[in-house]
């Protein structure tokens, strides 16, 4: 179950299809006692996979062009530096946030520690959701 998770989430977090939250919530409901756990290790996987698309932002910074660089995405991530990154979690724009910060090189660690703030708070919000309910 724990593994799984962070799979998903780490997944999610990645340029590739998926989301993690509906895992979330099962788990959820088989395990409610593991709630903090389950919030900590979907939160982990996340920040990692956001890691993995900042640095892959930072490896095709090395390849593109001044001009490449200039899109609208990397443009706003200049502009709000890691402050940005506290959308992170948002579904799509988030992984095109984390790319655009390694593409204009933000300071990593503390583009990590607001990747990790923003995804955090969004799978608390979804399990205080799901107890509320």
């Amino acid at each position: 179950m724990i593994f799984t998770l962070f799979i998903s989430s780490f997944l999610a977090a990645t340029l590739l299809p998926g989301g993690s939250e509906a895992l979330l919530i099962y788990d959820l409901t088989q395990r409610p006692e593991l709630v903090i756990m389950l919030v900590i290790v979907a939160s982990i996987g996340n920040s990692l996979g956001s890691v993995t698309s900042y640095g892959l932002g930072a490896i095709g910074a090395k390849k593109l062009t001044e001009q490449q660089l200039q899109s609208k995405a990397a443009l706003w991530v200049k502009k709000y530096g890691v402050y940005s990154l506290l959308l992170s979690w948002l579904p799509l724009i988030g992984d095109v946030i984390c790319v655009a910060a390694g593409l204009v090189k933000l300071p990593l660690w503390r583009s990590i520690l607001f990747i990790t703030v923003g995804k955090t708070c969004r799978y608390t919000v979804i399990a205080m959701i799901f107890f509320a309910a």
